[in-house]
C-alpha cells in the first residue's frame, strides 16, 4: 500500500486558556489557537487555514501579533523545554522566521509576550520562580536587557509596550504594578507603588504615559507617569428581580481618550488561583480592550461593560453592558451564560468586539447594535457555533451521511457536518456522556451516559431517547456494520442488541479487567475485543463464545482494530508494541476521504487524505449521501398547523395592506387633485400677475428711457459749463506755480547761507569742549593715586586687628568649652531622668496607636459611607438638573402662553367694540321675538291639551277592544253548544222514528201472541237494554265533565291570554307615547336650533356689515345712520333665504310625519297590535304648519 499523508482540513475548537487568545490579522480574518495549531478563520467566507505549531510541542502557553499585523510570536513548551517561535504572517503559507530556544538564563516557560511599536523588539516575562522580564532584539536573536520582576513568586500576568515608546514597559501582576525604561543596556523601575497592592489581572496603555488597570475586585486605574489619576469600582448589585446588574460607583479624576489595542490574556488558571481569596461578589476584571470612544472591560461572569468618554466633562461613564446570550439548550439555561471573559478584542475598523470565554466560546457583537439597542444590554452571538468546553470522550461516523457525533465531559452531544464543515445538532443531559456510536444510515445513535445508555432517534431539530438500558458508565459501545446490531460495555462485560427488537442477544463474558475497545469485523459474524488486562478476545456472536485469544498480562490494551478480511487483529497497548496514541481519538470516514481526531482540549480536527502524491484517495463506487431526516408526525401535524396559521395571517396583512394601500392611494389622489387645483390657481393668479408685472415694466421701461434721456441732456450741458471753470482755473493756477516757484528759488539761497554759518559755530565749539574734558582727566587721574595710597594703608591696618581678634577668640573658646562641659554633665543627668518617663510614653504611645487603628476603622467606615452619599449625590444633581431643564421648557411654554393671552386680549378689546354695536341690534331683535314667543307658548299649551285628549281616546277604544273581544269568544261558544244541542235533537228524533217503524211492525203480529213476545224481546234488546243504558248515561256524563272541564281550561287561556294582550297593548301605547314624546322633544330641539342658527346668522350678517360699513366710513367720512339702513335694506334678504329653509325644513318633517303613520298601519296589521287599530294620528292642517313657519 503506498503511503498517505493528512492534511488539516477544518477545526471544531478553540484553547481558551493560551494567553491573548483572540486577535484580528485584517478585518475579516482572526486568528485564535486550537489543538497545537494557530487558525487564520475568515469571518465572512468561513474558511480556515492553518499555522502548525512546533514538532513535539507539549502545547502553546502565549501568543502575541506584531503592531503591523506581519509577525505573530508562539510560546510552546517543546520536549520540555520552552521556545518561541515567530512567524512571518505576510507569506503564504505562513513561514517561520526564527526560533528562540537557546538561553543563558534559568526559564521554565514563557508565559507573556508582546511585541514593541516598530516590532524590531520582543518582551517576554518567564514564570515564578524565576520571573524573568526579557528584552530581545529578536531578529538577531539578541538579549538586550534582562531583570528580576518578583523575589516572593508571585506571578506574573502580562506585559506590554507603550504604543509609542520603545524603552518603556508596563509589567502587572499580583501586587505589582511596574513600569521599566530601557536605558544603557538596563531596564529600570520609574515608578514607586503607594497604597495597598491590588491583584492586577489586566491593563492597556491609553496614551505615552497613562495605562488603565483592572483587579480581581472590580477595579478600574488610571495611572500617568506611575502616579494614580482615575480610579472606579465595578460593584455586583442584587436588584429586585433577581438578576445581576452591574452599577459603577466612585469616579475621580479624568480618562483620556484610549487608542484601539488589544488586551493580551494572562493565564487564566494563575488568576483563579490568585484570586481566590476574594470576594465572590466582586466582579473579576480579566480583560480590557481599547478603542476610539472609550473602552471595554470584562466585569464577572458572562459581562462586558462598554465606557465612553463626556462630551461636557473630562471623564467617562459606563454607556453600554454586553452579555453572553442564555443558551436554550443547555441542561441549566440560567447557568449557561455564567462564563468569564478571557479576552477582548475590537476589529481595525471598530466594527465589530470578539470575545473568548472560559468555556472555550466565542462569540462577537457589531458595535452599531450597542448603539441600538439603549436602556436595555445587548446579547453576543456565537462567532461560529457553540464549541465543546471539556474532553471529548467519544467519536463517530456513519456511512450514508457525511456526520460526526461527539460526545464530551461537558454533557453534551453534538452532531458536526464535515463536509460543510457547520454544526448540525446540539443538545445538553444532566448526565456525563462516556461513548458514542452512530448508525450507518445517520439516523440513530447509541450514547453511553454515566446512569444508563440510550438509544436515541435524530431528528430534524431534536435528538429525542427512545430505548433506555441500566448500563451504567458504559466507555464503550459500537453499532454493526449493517448497523443491525450494537454492543455495548458494562465494566468487563460486553451486552450485544439488536435494533428491530431492542432485545439483549447475548452478553460476552470472559475479560477480568475493564474493557478499552471493541471492533466488529466486515461482515458482523465476529467482535473483537481488548482490555486493561491483556487480553485480546475474538467472540462468534452465532455461538456466543470465544474462537480465538491472545493474552499479555503485562500489557494494558487500549485499542484494538482488524483488517478488512478479519484475518489479522491489531491491538495498541501499554508497551508501546505498536505506536500508541495517548489520550486521544483517531477515526477515518468510510470512505477513507477524511481522518477525524479529538482530544483533551475538546477540539475535533478533519484531515484530507492525500497520497504521496498529493493526489485524493481514490474511492471504488461513488455513492451519493442521504438527505434523508426522521421527523415526528407530531412535529409535522405542529408545522403543518403553524404553516396554516402564517399563511392565513400572511393573507390578512396582503388584505389588510392592500387595504391601506387602496386608502392611501385615495387620499393621495384626492391630495393631488387638491394640490392640481391648487396649482392651477396658482399658476392663473401668478399669470395675471405677471401679465400686470409686464405691463408695469413696459409702463417702466419708457419712464427709464426719458429719464435716462433727460439726464444725457442735462450731463452734456454740465459738462461744457465744467470744462469752461476748468479752463480758467488752470490759467489762475498756472501762475500760482510760477510765482512759488521764483520764492522756492529764494528760500534756498537763504538756506545755504545759514548752513555755512552753522559750520562754522560747530568747529569753534568743539575745540573748546576738547580742553574743558583735559583738564577734567587730568585731576581725576590725581584723585585715583591717592585713593591707592589710602587702601595699603587700610590693609596693614587690617592685619593688626585679625591677629588681636585670633588672641581673643582662642580665649573665648577655652571659656566656652569649660561652660558646655557642665552642661553636658547636666544633660547626662536629666537624659536618665527622661529615659524613665519614655518608658512611660512608650505605654502611652501603645495605647494611643490602638485608639487610632481604631479612628482608622471608623474613617474607612465613614469614607464607604461618604462614597455611598456622593452617588446619590451625584443621581440627585442629575435629577435637579433634569428638573431645572423641565422649569426653563416651562418658562418658554409661560412666555408663549402669555403672548397667546396679550394677542388675545387685544383681540377681545376689538370684539369689545363690535360687542357694543351688537347688544344694541339685539336688545332691538329681542323687542321683535317676545310676542312671537307669547304666541308659541299659548300653541304649546294647546298642543298638551290635544295629546292629553288623544291619550284618553287611545285608553277607551283599548277598553272597548277588550270587551268585544270578550263577547265576540262568548258568543261563540254559546253558538257552538247550540249546535250540539241540535245535532243530539235530530239523533233522538231519528231514534223515535226507528222506534216508530218497528213498534208498527210488531203490531201486525198482535194476533200471535209468541212473535209478539219475541219482537219486543227483540225491541227490548234494541232499544232498552240495562248495559247499554248503563253505557250510555256513562258515556254522557264523562263527556259532560270532558266539557267541562275542556271549557274552564279554555277559559282559563282566554283569560290568560286577555290579560297578555292588555298588557302588551299597554306597553305598545307607551312606546307609543314614548316615540311621540321623543318626536315632539326632536321637533322642539330643531326649532331651538333653527332660532339659534338664524340668530348667529343675524349676528354674522350684522358684523359683516359692521364690518363692511366701517371700511367705507373712514375713506368717504360718512355717519354712523348709513350702516343700519344698508342693513335693513340686506335684512329682507336674509330673511327671505331664512324663510325658504324653514319651508323645507317643514316639508321634510311632514315627509317623516307620513313615514312613520306608514309604520304604525303597518304595525297595526300584525297581531297583538289591534289595541290601536282606532287611534289616528290628527292631520297635519295648515294652521299648524302656519304655525310651524311663525315660529321659525
Amino acid at each position: 500500500m503506498s503511503a498517505v499523508v493528512a492534511q488539516t482540513l477544518h477545526v471544531f475548537g478553540l484553547r481558551s486558556h493560551v494567553a491573548n487568545n483572540i486577535f484580528y490579522f485584517d478585518e475579516q480574518i482572526i486568528i485564535f489557537p486550537s489543538g497545537n495549531h494557530c487558525v487564520k478563520y475568515n469571518v465572512d467566507q468561513k474558511w480556515q487555514k492553518f499555522i502548525p505549531g512546533s514538532d513535539k510541542s507539549q502545547g502553546m502557553l502565549a501568543l502575541s501579533i506584531s503592531p503591523n499585523r506581519r509577525y505573530l510570536a508562539i510560546s510552546e513548551t517543546v520536549q520540555e523545554k520552552p521556545a518561541i517561535t515567530i512567524y512571518e504572517l505576510s507569506s503564504i503559507p505562513c513561514r517561520k522566521r526564527k526560533v528562540l530556544n537557546n538561553f543563558d538564563f534559568q526559564v521554565q516557560k514563557f508565559i507573556s509576550m508582546a511585541f514593541s511599536p516598530d516590532s524590531k523588539y520582543l518582551l517576554a516575562q518567564t514564570s515564578p520562580p524565576e520571573s524573568n522580564l526579557v528584552y530581545w532584539l529578536w531578529e538577531k536573536q539578541k538579549v538586550m536587557a534582562i531583570v528580576r520582576i518578583d523575589t516572593q513568586n508571585n506571578p506574573v500576568y502580562q506585559v506590554s509596550f507603550s504604543p509609542q515608546d520603545n524603552t518603556q514597559v508596563c509589567v502587572t501582576g499580583h501586587g505589582m504594578f511596574k513600569l521599566l525604561r530601557f536605558a544603557e543596556g538596563t531596564l529600570k523601575q520609574t515608578n514607586f507603588q503607594r497604597g495597598e497592592p491590588q491583584n492586577y489581572l489586566a491593563h492597556t496603555w491609553v496614551a505615552d504615559d497613562k495605562i488603565v488597570v483592572g483587579t480581581d475586585t472590580g477595579k478600574l486605574f488610571l495611572f500617568e507617569s506611575g502616579d494614580q489619576r482615575w480610579e472606579t469600582s465595578i460593584m455586583v448589585k442584587e436588584p429586585t428581580d433577581g438578576s445581576k446588574s452591574l452599577d459603577v460607583i466612585q469616579e475621580s479624576e479624568s480618562l483620556i481618550e484610549f487608542p484601539p489595542v488589544s488586551s493580551p490574556l494572562p493565564s487564566y488558571e494563575q488568576m483563579v488561583a490568585a484570586s481566590s481569596h476574594s470576594q465572590t461578589s466582586m466582579p473579576q476584571v480579566f480583560a480590557i480592550a481599547a478603542y476610539s470612544k472609550g473602552f471595554a472591560c470584562s466585569a464577572g461572569p458572562g459581562r462586558v461593560l462598554l465606557f465612553e468618554k463626556m462630551e461636557e466633562k473630562d471623564f467617562y461613564r459606563e454607556s453600554r453592558e454586553i452579555r453572553i446570550p442564555v443558551d436554550p439548550q443547555s441542561n441549566d439555561p440560567s447557568q449557561s451564560d455564567k462564563q468569564d471573559v478571557l479576552c477582548l478584542c475590537f476589529s481595525p475598523s471598530e466594527e465589530t468586539l470578539v470575545a473568548s470565554t472560559s468555556k472555550n466560546q466565542l462569540y462577537s457583537i457589531t458595535m452599531s447594535l450597542t448603539e441600538i439597542s439603549k436602556g436595555e444590554p445587548a446579547h453576543f452571538e456565537y462567532l461560529m457555533y457553540p464549541l465543546h468546553s471539556a474532553p471529548i470522550t467519544g467519536l463517530a461516523t456513519c456511512i450514508r451521511k457525511p456526520l460526526i457525533a461527539t460526545c464530551s465531559l461537558d454533557r453534551s452531544i453534538r452532531l458536526w457536518n464535515y463536509e460543510t464543515n457547520t454544526l448540525e445538532l446540539f443538545k445538553e443531559y444532566q448526565e456525563e456522556a462516556y461513548s458514542i456510536s452512530l448508525h450507518p444510515s445517520g439516523h440513530f445513535i447509541v450514547v453511553g451516559f454515566a446512569d444508563k445508555l440510550r438509544l436515541m432517534n435524530l431528528l430534524i431539530d431534536d435528538i429525542r431517547s427512545f430505548k433506555e438500558y441500566s448500563v451504567r458508565g458504559c466507555r464503550e459501545c459500537s453499532f454493526s456494520n449493517g448497523g443491525h446490531l450494537f454492543a455495548a460495555v458494562n465494566g468487563n462485560v460486553i451486552h450485544v442488541y439488536t435494533t428491530t427488537s431492542l432485545e439483549n442477544i447475548s452478553s460476552l463474558k470472559g475479560h477480568t479487567g475493564k474493557i478499552r475497545s471493541i471492533v466488529w469485523n466486515a461482515d458482523d459474524s465476529k467482535l473483537i475485543s481488548g482490555g486493561t488486562d491483556g487480553a485480546v478476545y475474538e467472540w462468534n456472536l452465532s455461538t456466543g463464545k470465544r474462537e480465538t485469544e491472545c493474552v499479555l498480562k503485562s500489557c494494558s490494551y487500549n485499542c484494538v482494530t482488524v483488517s478488512p478480511d478479519a484475518k489479522i487483529i491489531f491491538a495498541v497497548g501499554s508497551d508501546h508494541t505498536l505506536k500508541e496514541i495517548a489520550d486521544s481519538l483517531m477515526l477515518l470516514t468510510f470512505d477513507d476521504q477524511f481522518l477525524l481526531t479529538a482530544a483533551e482540549d475538546g477540539c475535533l480536527f478533519t484531515w484530507k487524505v492525500f497520497d504521496k502524491d498529493g493526489r485524493g484517495i481514490k474511492r471504488e463506487r461513488e455513492v451519493g449521501f442521504a438527505e434523508e431526516v426522521l421527523v415526528t408526525k407530531t412535529d409535522m401535524e405542529e408545522k403543518a398547523q403553524v404553516m396554516l396559521e402564517l399563511k392565513t395571517r400572511v393573507e390578512e396583512l396582503k388584505m389588510e395592506n392592500e387595504y391601506q394601500l387602496r386608502l392611501k392611494d385615495m387620499n393621495y389622489s384626492e391630495k393631488i387633485k387638491e394640490l392640481t387645483e391648487k396649482f392651477i390657481q396658482e399658476m392663473e393668479s401668478l399669470k395675471t400677475k405677471n401679465q400686470v408685472l409686464r405691463t408695469e415694466k413696459e409702463k417702466q421701461d419708457v419712464y427709464h428711457r426719458e429719464h435716462i434721456e433727460d439726464l444725457l441732456d442735462k450731463q452734456s450741458r454740465e459738462l461744457q459749463d465744467l470744462e469752461c471753470c476748468n479752463n480758467q482755473k488752470l490759467l489762475l493756477e498756472y501762475e500760482k506755480y510760477q510765482e512759488l516757484q521764483l520764492k522756492s528759488q529764494r528760500m534756498q539761497e537763504e538756506y545755504e547761507k545759514q548752513l555755512r554759518d552753522n559750520d562754522e559755530t560747530k568747529s569753534q565749539a568743539l575745540e573748546e569742549l576738547t580742553e574743558f574734558y583735559e583738564a577734567k582727566l587730568q585731576e581725576k587721574t590725581t584723585l585715583l593715586e591717592e585713593a591707592q595710597e589710602d587702601v595699603r594703608q587700610q590693609l596693614r591696618e587690617f592685619e593688626e586687628t585679625k591677629k588681636q581678634i585670633e588672641e581673643d577668640e582662642d580665649r573665648e573658646i577655652q571659656d566656652i568649652k569649660t561652660k558646655y562641659e557642665k552642661k553636658l554633665r547636666d544633660e547626662k543627668e536629666s537624659n536618665l531622668r527622661l529615659k524613665g518617663e519614655t518608658g512611660i510614653m512608650r505605654k502611652k504611645f501603645s495605647s494611643l496607636q490602638k485608639e487610632i487603628e481604631e479612628r482608622t476603622n471608623d474613617i474607612e467606615t465613614l469614607k464607604g459611607e461618604q462614597m455611598k452619599l456622593q452617588g446619590v449625590i451625584k443621581s440627585l444633581e442629575k435629577d435637579i438638573q433634569g428638573l431645572k431643564r423641565e422649569i426653563q421648557e416651562r418658562d418658554e411654554t409661560i412666555q408663549d402662553k402669555e403672548k397667546r393671552i396679550y394677542d388675545l386680549k387685544k383681540k377681545n378689546q376689538e370684539l369689545g367694540k363690535f360687542k357694543f354695536v351688537l347688544d344694541y341690534k339685539i336688545k332691538e331683535l329681542k323687542k321683535q321675538i317676545e310676542p312671537r314667543e307669547n304666541e308659541i307658548r299659548v300653541m304649546k299649551e294647546q298642543i298638551q291639551e290635544m295629546e292629553a285628549e288623544l291619550e284618553n281616546f287611545h285608553k277607551q277604544n283599548t277598553q272597548l277592544e277588550l270587551n268585544i273581544t270578550e263577547l265576540w269568544q262568548k258568543l261563540r261558544a254559546t253558538d257552538q253548544e247550540m249546535r250540539r244541542e241540535r245535532q243530539k235533537e235530530r239523533d233522538l228524533e231519528a231514534l223515535v222514528k226507528r222506534f216508530k217503524t218497528d213498534l208498527h211492525n210488531c203490531v201486525a203480529y198482535i194476533q200471535e201472541p209468541r212473535l209478539l213476545k219475541e219482537k219486543v224481546r227483540g225491541l227490548f234488546e234494541k232499544y232498552v237494554q240495562r248495559a247499554d243504558m248503563v253505557e250510555i248515561v256513562g258515556l254522557n256524563t264523562d263527556l259532560q265533565q270532558e266539557y267541562a272541564r275542556q271549557r274552564e281550561h279554555l277559559e282559563r287561556n282566554l283569560a290568560t291570554l286577555k290579560k297578555k294582550v292588555v298588557k302588551e297593548g299597554e306597553l305598545h301605547r307607551t312606546d307609543y307615547v314614548r316615540i311621540m314624546q321623543e318626536n315632539v322633544s326632536l321637533i322642539k330641539e330643531i326649532n331651538e336650533l333653527r332660532r339659534e342658527l338664524k340668530f348667529t346668522r343675524s349676528q354674522v350678517y350684522d358684523l359683516e356689515a359692521a364690518l363692511k360699513l366701517t371700511k367705507k366710513v373712514r375713506p368717504q367720512e360718512v355717519s354712523e345712520t348709513e350702516p343700519s339702513r344698508d342693513m335693513l335694506s340686506t335684512a329682507p334678504t336674509t330673511r327671505l333665504n331664512e324663510q325658504e329653509e324653514t319651508g323645507r325644513i317643514i316639508e321634510m318633517q311632514r315627509l317623516e310625519i307620513q313615514r312613520l303613520r306608514d309604520q304604525i298601519q303597518e304595525q297595526e296589521q300584525v297581531t297583538g297590535f289591534h289595541t290601536l287599530a282606532g287611534v289616528r294620528l290628527p292631520s297635519l292642517s295648515n294652521s299648524e304648519v302656519d304655525l310651524e313657519v311663525k315660529t321659525n
